[in-house]
Parts: structure tokens; C-alpha cells; sequence
């Protein structure tokens, strides 16, 4: 090596972020072990670098000794005095024993620490760079599909979109610009690796945020969501000030906020529900756009069971088509719901427990996150927001769920009018 290889280090370190330290430490345990497996197994020696003009050098530790059974390793008394008479039995000796060509493979070795430092820390950038980057949304371009196995360019890297993590029905296609959440970034031997999602409820928390100004501000929040991806969505949502409505604002004129997300996730319908501090309340919400009767609370412990009552006429759109809407309110709420028309319903299932309702904290920021949303663990969240009298639904509190149970079938209409209206232009 000389100068000029100093002076790539110098460019290198400058362009990519790789410390020459670095790259000498790596390149003297490498001619080490390169000398001693070409020259001896057995040698103790060490690699000098001159970091200015780039000479290298070779160096055999010697022990001195009275009498020499490993010359490799050891060098007589009378030896070492010639070279330094202050030595002593049991000092090292350093004797340089760089062979003639060592410098070629030095300088092949050099090149091949240098390229895989760049490597690796190529690799450690687009890790630390996208890890920053969990959970958030990305729009990516298609680049290949392997194996179901979807692989979006991300610029620097790509991402993998697994079958797992796919929309069942969806279909995606090469070249398709789209957007999807970052779910995960690992740290591999071969580089980052980043998984992506278009199922992950997160994917829907981050459109909302996108297209509704009023949740990216903070003043209006989401506090649980449950999704069953391609299929629908239900999400609680609660305001910060009176004078916004929550559902309103994630609406839009016309419906166009609420289109723009449904478009983007294929027809995927979505379900917006106000999220009250009375759990009554937040459960017969929760089940929209059917109406409720009233809601009975049996469990508040482990279980956390309620009863649901619904008109007759009312129980399959409680329901919902195999389950769904039951099974969605469920898993928004946190809780287990059985549900059953007016005239299943005997005095002896109205007998309610004590629940204890509490006022709106003061912050709520920690109610949701979305490293939990697989989980949907709203224990702590609900028990928070719980005190100690009891509340009954009132015929007011009925008469704002059949109000909001009709607002939703009028989001609906005009998501559906909008449709009509676009397709009525192209035409």
C-alpha cells in the first residue's frame, strides 16, 4: 500500500461515513492471521500500519528465554541483548519479519476489507434509517412478485410485502404505485429487512391522519380500531373540542375524506364510531349502524361481558353477515357481547353488576398505540376511564344512538352517491 491508498481512506471516510480506525483495526487482525497461516501457524505476531505513507510492517513477538524450545515464539538472552541490552529473561521482543511479498497480499486484502466495511456500513444506514421508521406509512413502487411475495422499491432498498401481510382479493400488479405500512425492520447478515403491510389496522390510522387535518393536529383522536382487511373497519374516534364533531371532521364535505381512504383501500368499508366514557354507551355505539335497545353489563372483571338488546327486526344488522359486525364491535370495545332481540330477553338477564364511570382524562394520548394494535389490549385504557357511581343508558342517551347509527347510514349514501357521480362523469 502507499499514499494513495491513504488518500481513498481519506475519500472513503468523507463520502461514507467509515472511520479509517475502523478500517486499520479490521485490516491488522486480517495480515495477521493472513501471515500466520501463509508463514506460520504458529508465529505471535503483529501488523504495523504507518497511517501517513501507508507502509506496512511485520513483527514477531519473541519471549526471551534461557533456552529456546519454540523458535517461533522464543529468542535466546544473548540474542535479544544485541538488539537492546536492557532486556531481561521474560521480556517480548519485537523482530520484524515482513516476507518480500507480503505486500501483495496485503494489498488484496486491504481491498476486500474495505469493500465489505462499505458494505456494512451501507447496510447499518438503510437499517438505522428505516428503523426510525417503524410503523409508519410509505408509498412504494412495485418491482417484482416472487412467490406471492411482493417487493416494493423504497429508493435505497426494497421492502417484501408477504402473503400474510397482503389484502385477500387485492390484486397487485408490477409497476403499481401504492401505499403500505412499515410493520417491521430487521437487522440481518445481508442487510435490513423490511416488512411491509396493506392488512395491518395501522395502515388505516395513518390514512385517517393523512387526509383528516384534524387528527394529525391532535384535536381529534383515535382511540381503538378493529379491522378485518379488504373486508371493513370500525373505528373509535373522540374529540378534544366540544365545538368539533369527531365523526364529521373524518368524514368531510361530501364524504370526500372517508372516500379517499375507502378508495385507497380497495372498497373496504369503514364504520366511524364516537367513542364515549360510558362503556354503555361506547358498546351500543360500537355496533352501528344497527340500533340498541340497551346494554347490560353481566362481567367487569376478566371477562368484561355485556348484554346487547335490539329491536327483533334489528338483530341480523347487529349481527352482521357471518358474525362480522359483532365480532368487529367486540374486538373495538375490548369487550365480549352477547347479543339478543327484545323478545329472547327475560328479567332475569337484565340484572345488572355495579360499573363505575369516570370523567374524560385529562390526557388520553396513552389510550392508543400501535405497537398494540394485533393485540387490541385495552384493559388498562377502559379501566381508566371507569369510576364509581353507575350510569344507566337514558332515553337521551338511546335517542343520540339512533342518531349516530342514522349518520352512519348516511355516510354510507354518500359515499355511495359520490361513486355514482364519478362514474357518471367518466361516462
Amino acid at each position: 500500500m502507499n499514499a494513495d491508498f491513504i488518500l481513498a481512506l481519506n475519500e472513503i471516510e468523507k463520502e461514507k461515513g467509515i472511520s479509517k480506525e475502523i478500517i486499520f483495526d479490521a485490516l491488522k487482525k486480517a495480515l495477521e492471521k493472513s501471515y500466520e497461516k501463509n508463514f506460520g501457524d504458529r508465529a505471535n505476531v503483529v501488523v504495523d500500519i504507518d497511517e501517513t505513507s501507508g507502509l506496512i510492517s511485520v513483527n514477531s513477538l519473541l519471549t526471551i528465554v534461557d533456552e529456546v524450545e519454540d523458535p517461533l515464539t522464543e529468542i535466546l538472552l544473548e540474542r535479544a541483548q544485541d538488539m537492546n541490552p536492557s532486556l531481561g529473561i521474560g521480556d517480548v521482543i519485537r523482530k520484524e519479519v515482513t516476507p518480500k511479498d507480503f505486500g501483495r497480499i496485503a494489498a488484496q486484502t486491504a481491498r476486500n476489507i474495505v469493500i465489505q466495511k462499505i458494505k456494512d456500513a451501507e447496510r447499518d444506514v438503510i437499517y438505522n434509517e428505516f428503523v426510525t421508521r417503524e410503523k409508519e406509512m410509505i408509498t412504494g413502487h412495485v418491482q417484482r412478485i416472487e412467490r406471492n411475495n411482493v417487493y416494493v422499491n423504497m429508493g435505497k432498498t426494497e421492502g417484501v410485502l408477504q402473503p400474510s401481510e397482503q389484502v385477500p382479493g387485492e390484486r397487485i400488479v408490477p409497476n403499481q404505485r401504492i401505499k403500505l405500512f412499515i410493520s417491521e425492520v430487521r437487522n440481518s447478515p445481508k442487510g435490513a429487512q423490511i416488512i411491509l403491510s396493506r392488512a395491518n389496522p395501522g395502515l388505516v390510522v395513518r390514512l385517517f391522519e393523512t387526509e383528516v387535518p384534524e387528527i394529525a393536529e391532535g384535536i381529534v383522536e383515535i382511540f381503538s380500531i378493529a379491522r378485518e382487511a379488504g373486508s371493513r373497519t370500525k373505528i373509535a374516534v373522540f374529540s378534544r373540542d366540544p365545538n368539533v364533531d369527531p365523526v364529521g371532521a373524518c368524514v368531510g364535505f361530501k364524504g370526500q375524506r372517508v372516500k379517499a381512504i375507502v378508495d385507497e383501500l380497495g372498497g373496504e368499508k369503514i364504520d366511524i364510531i364516537v367513542w364515549d366514557k360510558d362503556i354503555h354507551t361506547f358498546i351500543a355505539n360500537s355496533l352501528s349502524p344497527s340500533k340498541v335497545s340497551q346494554v347490560v353489563i353481566k362481567e367487569k372483571d376478566k371477562d368484561k361481558t355485556a348484554l346487547v338488546v335490539v329491536p327483533d327486526d334489528q338483530l341480523s344488522l347487529a349481527i352482521g353477515k357471518e358474525g362480522q359486525n359483532a365480532r368487529l364491535a367486540a374486538k373495538l370495545t375490548n369487550w365480549k357481547i352477547d347479543i339478543k332481540g327484545e323478545s329472547f330477553v327475560d328479567e332475569s338477564d337484565l340484572i345488572e353488576i355495579s360499573l363505575p364511570v369516570e370523567e374524560l382524562d385529562a390526557d388520553l394520548d396513552e389510550n392508543f398505540e400501535l405497537d398494540d394494535l394485533d393485540a387490541l389490549d385495552l384493559d388498562e385504557e377502559i379501566e381508566d376511564i371507569l369510576e364509581e357511581d353507575a350510569l344507566e343508558s337514558t332515553e337521551e342517551d338511546l335517542e343520540r344512538e339512533d342518531a349516530e347509527a342514522d349518520l352512519d347510514l348516511e355516510i354510507q349514501d354518500i359515499i355511495e352517491e359520490s361513486d355514482e357521480d364519478d362514474t357518471e362523469e367518466e361516462e
